[in-house]
């Protein structure tokens, strides 16, 4: 069995960016919809820099439930992930979105004096807040 992350072990796994966030989202026919995407941490929150007009907008503003996988490792001794399972919301205001752009750009070791300073066009951002966290570690051993 696998160990189980506690908070602060899940924020240092997603901090520490071990690939590429899974994002899924219900299509309006009810099955999922499952997509890569970069993300960052903020707060329990992870955000994700999206086109504006894609299915995954228009599933979340249909339907908020999402959840968010990360995995890394390759051998069962060093797989570790965590699936965030919540509610998505949409920020396209102008303001929010350079909100985002600047806290994301932080996230990555951007210098204050190069962040962004206008929105980029087209980009809406994704916030997705858990509800549940459930999380695995083989190399941490099992309770």
């Amino acid at each position: 069995m696998p160990g189980r992350m506690n908070r602060d072990q899940i924020h240092a796994f997603l901090d520490s960016r071990p690939g590429w966030a899974i994002l899924t989202t219900l299509s309006a026919d009810g099955l999922p919809h499952t997509v890569p995407l970069g993300y960052y941490r903020l707060g329990d929150e992870i955000v994700m820099g999206v086109r504006d007009g894609t299915a995954k907008v228009a599933n979340i503003e249909r339907d908020s439930r999402a959840s968010v996988l990360l995995e890394s490792g390759s051998t069962m001794s060093d797989i570790r992930g965590v699936m965030l399972q919540g509610h998505a919301r949409v920020h396209r205001a102008p303001d929010e979105v350079l909100h985002y752009a600047r806290e994301g750009a932080r996230a990555r070791g951007v210098p204050e004096a190069e962040l962004p300073t206008e929105a980029r066009a087209g980009a809406v951002y994704i916030r997705v807040t858990p509800e549940r966290a459930i999380s695995w570690d083989y190399g941490a051993g099992g309770d």
